[in-house]
């Protein structure tokens, strides 16, 4: 132990080291909207079912507030992040069994999803609002 300040060491590789790529984005991405889903997601749909169980008077009040201009981007931020987050698990069970670490096919998938993702919210939002 008392050579342990001379020795050189390696040292872990950090964010400055490592180079970016579409890869590393989409999977920071991935754990991001997880945590969007788990907090916001599960709050808005708690306090949904919590105004349905409570009432008349109690969802008026929800449905109220999820109508206005705040709540509608609230509502649509939690449907991207569900989106991306689903298109990105896919991504990565697919990786899991082994298939698409080719570089030029990892990269394709990593921009593809969160591309995929925001355009199935936007068709989900298209679907609500004018069907």
């Amino acid at each position: 132990m008392a050579n342990a300040g001379t020795r050189s060491r390696p040292l872990s590789p950090h964010l400055q080291i490592w180079k970016w790529g579409p890869a590393m984005l989409v999977s920071i991405l991935h754990r991001v909207t997880g945590t969007v889903n788990a907090t916001a997601g599960l709050g808005v749909l708690l306090w949904f079912l919590g105004a349905l169980a409570s009432g008349p008077e109690a969802f008026t009040s929800f449905a109220d507030l999820a109508k206005t201009w705040y709540g509608q981007i609230v509502l649509f931020g939690i449907t991207v992040s569900v989106f991306m987050h689903a298109a990105s698990g896919l991504r990565h069970f697919v990786l899991d069994i082994g298939a698409g670490y080719e570089l030029d096919t990892n990269r394709v998938w990593s921009v593809l999803c969160p591309l995929i993702g925001i355009a199935l919210a936007l068709a989900f939002w298209a679907a609500l609002l004018f069907a």
